[in-house]
């Protein structure tokens, strides 16, 4: 079984080691503020509405975890000024959250006012949306490889920051990665644009593009270094870049040209994959409802290495 020892200690002692820091929060009427620098990134976060459950340090801490979370994956936070808009609403939960590159990267998020701390602590919205933020923005017909990174590196990211179990990640991934498969009449990634092949097709990318590198460099390299490479070549939120630019960057940031070539493969038609024989592959098995690995099968090291942490030397 996958294990992540100490990975949240250990996250705060690298180089890149996070530095929290939070002004007073203050208040006017209904809308409150405060301020976080993570990851060589300063967040100023705005919460308006009223009726509020859940405590500053709850939302801050949900804020915090994420911002974590996004710097594990990506060696330092994606942008230097992230402006976030939290919108309270009558209800639980979190819900609509958007992401744009204007103001120097900008978020909306809805939560709820009966939200509780434990829905929060196990939230993974907000997470989702500051993966936005590492990513060029690229053309509408390609909005799946946004979508894509953005559910395919968010659970991995949580691992990564110890906000997140292995087991639980790939329970969702088991689950959910069958309604990225192509359907009667699909036209490839770039012409299909229903929810499960924007969201889960684009992670179907991810995975297969992840897999595939750390087949041909023999483990030695992933779809993070790929997008590490993207992130630090100047490809954020910020810049609307072609997407062919940004995989062959990620490709030279890893020596090979898996990115360019599945992209020719699944962008104009309807290319899936073999879920099962993936899943046997990696060592991963849902029996009576629970996930369960198997250390011994053929790719069960690229698994482990997929959520495991980046080594230091790799660090920004």
């Amino acid at each position: 079984m996958d294990c992540q020892v100490n990975l949240h200690d250990a996250l705060r002692c690298f180089c890149f080691a996070i530095l929290l820091l939070v002004i007073p929060w203050s208040a006017s009427g209904t809308e409150s503020n405060f301020t976080l620098e993570v990851g060589g990134g300063h967040i100023d976060a705005v919460v308006s509405g009223g009726g509020l459950q859940p405590s500053q340090a709850d939302i801050t801490r949900w804020v915090q975890n994420a911002a974590e979370s996004v710097t594990a994956y990506y060696g330092h936070f994606p942008v230097p000024h992230l402006t976030l808009h939290i919108k309270i609403f009558d209800g639980t939960g979190v819900h609509g959250g958007r992401t744009y590159g204007e103001r120097g990267g900008f978020i909306t998020i809805g939560l709820g006012s009966k939200t509780t701390a434990q829905q929060l602590a196990s939230d993974w919205m907000m997470t989702h949306e500051m993966v936005h933020l590492t990513f060029p923005s690229v053309p509408d017909r390609n909005h799946w490889i946004e979508e894509g990174i953005a559910t395919y590196v968010e659970p991995i990211a949580r691992i990564q920051a110890g906000h997140l179990d292995v087991t639980t990640m790939w329970a969702e991934v088991v689950r959910d990665m069958p309604n990225g498969l192509p359907a009667a009449g699909d036209r490839g990634l770039d012409n299909t644009h229903t929810w499960g092949r924007t969201y889960w097709g684009g992670a179907m990318f991810c995975l297969l593009a992840d897999v595939q590198i750390r087949r041909e460099t023999k483990n030695q390299k992933g779809l993070q270094d790929a997008l590490r490479g993207i992130l630090n070549g100047g490809g954020d939120i910020r810049y609307d870049w072609e997407l062919e630019d940004a995989l062959q960057l990620g490709d030279r940031s890893t020596g090979t040209h898996v990115l360019m070539n599945l992209y020719k493969k699944m962008g104009s038609s309807p290319t899936g994959a073999d879920l099962d024989a993936l899943w046997r592959g990696l060592g991963i098995s849902a029996a009576g409802g629970a996930i369960q690995f198997n250390d011994e099968a053929e790719i069960a090291q690229i698994r482990r290495a997929i959520t495991a942490s980046a080594p230091a030397s790799k660090l920004r």
